[in-house]
């Protein structure tokens, strides 16, 4: 059993750290623009960072996709598992929206 399996992925140490480091400051840029909303700040200046946050989530996903595919889809296709592709097809299909 490969380590996508079950809809289950253990990663390793240092590729779980870097993941959720990102998405930590990804969640402290949420809670900086909370607080500019609760202290009436200027639209413009929110947006700019909402704008920020929308950057930092596209690059974890560019991270996480590229993992996904050298991993478990690259896995599943030499194990002749196609339905890899398909399912890898409808995620870029969701994220491309």
């Amino acid at each position: 059993m490969h380590q996508c399996e079950v809809r289950h992925k253990k990663r390793t140490a240092d590729e779980q750290k870097k993941l959720v480091t990102r998405l930590k400051r990804i969640e402290g840029q949420v809670r900086g623009i909370q607080k500019m909303v609760e202290d009436d700040l200027y639209c413009p200046d929110i947006l700019v960072q909402v704008s920020a946050v929308t950057s930092a989530l596209n690059s974890f996903n560019k991270e996480l996709l590229a993992c996904h595919i050298r991993d478990c889809v690259a896995t599943d296709i030499r194990q002749g598992k196609d339905e890899s592709i398909d399912e890898l097809v409808t995620v870029l299909q969701k994220l491309m929206k």
